[in-house]
């Protein structure tokens, strides 16, 4: 795969030493997502047309700015499409901090939580069909999440280090 044709679809598994209900918590309470990943407060309403959005923390939101010189309320939003908590939960998503990359408009991600021997399979599918800055940059190809890369891996992994330790990659 090359850093300028990222797939249409990005699928990426990771196996949790959690319970569903944890996972599910840590996907969608705000004071857990802001622990994890790049930060900021999830804001889910849980019903089909309910609205999606992820508000800067301080820190994110100053760090932002800088970079952009532009205000950052609101990193992503979209709407919830589907939600069987603690097993799936789909919704619309789209990044706010590049005019380029919002202009793609909306993607859909869908998560699936299943119980497996040990924990969870969590399992993120990322459809991307039209939205190739939107794909390239949530495919990772950064390494270095101090950077601004990493992507899903890197969400993925640093959710999975936070339920499994009590700490994430960075902290």
């Amino acid at each position: 795969m090359s850093d300028r044709n990222p797939p249409a679809t990005q699928v990426y598994r990771v196996y949790i030493k959690a319970t569903p209900e944890q996972v599910w918590q840590a996907i969608t309470d705000p004071e857990w997502t802001n622990r994890y990943g790049y930060t900021g407060f999830a804001e889910f309403d849980l019903r089909p047309g309910g609205k999606y959005r992820v508000i800067p923390n301080p820190e994110f939101k100053a760090q932002a700015e800088a970079y952009s010189g532009q205000p950052l309320d609101v990193v992503t939003d979209g709407e919830v499409i589907e939600a069987d908590p603690p097993r799936k939960l789909v919704h619309t998503w789209r990044l706010l901090m590049d005019p380029e990359v919002a202009a793609e408009g909306h993607t859909r991600i869908t998560y699936e939580i299943q119980e497996v021997t040990g924990g969870v399979a969590l399992t993120l599918t990322h459809e991307l069909e039209g939205a190739p800055k939107t794909a390239a940059i949530v495919a990772g190809h950064v390494i270095d999440p101090a950077s601004g890369g990493g992507g899903w891996p890197w969400v993925l992994s640093d959710l999975k280090s936070l339920l499994e330790t009590g700490s994430t990659l960075m902290g």
